[in-house]
């Protein structure tokens, strides 16, 4: 990534979007892969600066960096590796890491696939509040939207849009609006807004779980995909009825979930974005699509490392 420019940061702004994180200790889980139906057992460890998200298989021992042009696979889930050593369904993991603005962590996994836990960010929220986060001594890149970028699929678009240089005065963000149109009269047409930071991510989008139609679970089952998913890990959907025995979380819960998901899967940047994120009916595919078209196109976007002022003795 070229275009690198340097901004100096005023000692009185927060340190959300400034300073590179990174966890102040380890932490793991034991869970279930939501289509292989494995046991996986994953562990955050802390990073140093510069590091980014980079996965690690314990089994293969192989590193894979989290980045778009690492994707291998979108279908149901996003994929980073190839057909030797992969990691998938990564989405609510990268998710939690960017909504609670961690950019340094290794991500270990024994096997192909991040545990679904319930479905949602929220599980790994709370594993990333256990181990606690420090501020690390550099600045934290910044790529700044400069020009509008668009991909199309069928009816659904997405869309990147500039919000305006930042400057000591404007602070990195991520603006995202996300709608949604099913046929299934429990989703319908939704939509669902965030302007992304701790605060908001934790408490209106983590929450919300993948979802499924019955009709969709015994075709993915067969395909080989979806053999851990259950009510415990994602909502099922059967036209006008919600089958899990507590309902929803939100009232818009389908779209608060696409627009995680997206949280998610713009993480894969690698860096934090700064701009406006638009779309309508969109997937992990359409996501990568329009990561790998902005970086295409040179004049789309810009690097900002964001530095403190130097005071003269």
């Amino acid at each position: 990534m070229d275009g690198l420019a340097r901004l100096p940061l005023p000692g009185t702004e927060p340190s959300f979007g400034w300073r590179q994180r990174t966890l102040k200790t380890a932490i793991d889980c034991v869970g279930v892969g939501v289509h292989s139906g494995h046991r996986a057992k994953l562990t955050i460890r802390p990073a140093p600066v510069d590091h980014g998200i980079v996965f690690y298989r314990t089994d293969a021992g192989r590193t894979i960096t989290a980045r778009f042009d690492n994707v291998s696979d979108t279908r149901l889930c996003t994929v980073v590796g190839d057909t030797s050593t992969r990691v998938g369904t990564i989405e609510h993991l990268m998710a939690a890491l960017a909504g609670l603005a961690i950019d340094n962590a290794l991500i270990e996994v024994d096997g192909p696939e991040i545990p679904i836990l319930d479905g949602s960010a929220a599980p790994f929220v709370f594993l990333l509040d256990c181990a606690g986060s420090v501020e690390l001594d550099a600045p934290r890149h910044v790529i700044e939207i400069c020009r509008t970028v668009r991909v199309t699929a069928g009816q659904a678009w997405a869309e990147l849009r500039p919000l305006g240089p930042v400057t000591r005065a404007v602070q990195p963000v991520l603006e995202m609006d996300v709608s949604i149109d099913f046929a299934a009269s429990a989703i319908g047409r939704q939509s669902a807004s965030l302007r992304l930071t701790p605060e908001s991510f934790r408490h209106e989008i983590a929450s919300a779980r993948t979802f499924t139609h019955a009709s969709d679970v015994e075709q993915l089952q067969q395909a080989g995909l979806a053999r851990g998913g259950s009510l415990d890990n994602a909502i099922v959907v059967d036209g006008a009825n919600i089958l899990n025995p507590g309902g929803l979380r939100m009232a818009n819960e389908f779209a608060s979930h696409k627009l995680l998901d997206a949280v998610g899967d713009l993480a894969l940047a690698g860096g934090c974005l700064h701009g406006r994120f638009v779309a309508h009916r969109p997937g992990h595919e359409l996501n990568n699509r329009l990561l790998r078209a902005l970086f295409a196109e040179a004049a789309a976007w810009r690097l900002v490392a964001t530095e403190p002022l130097t005071v003269a003795a």
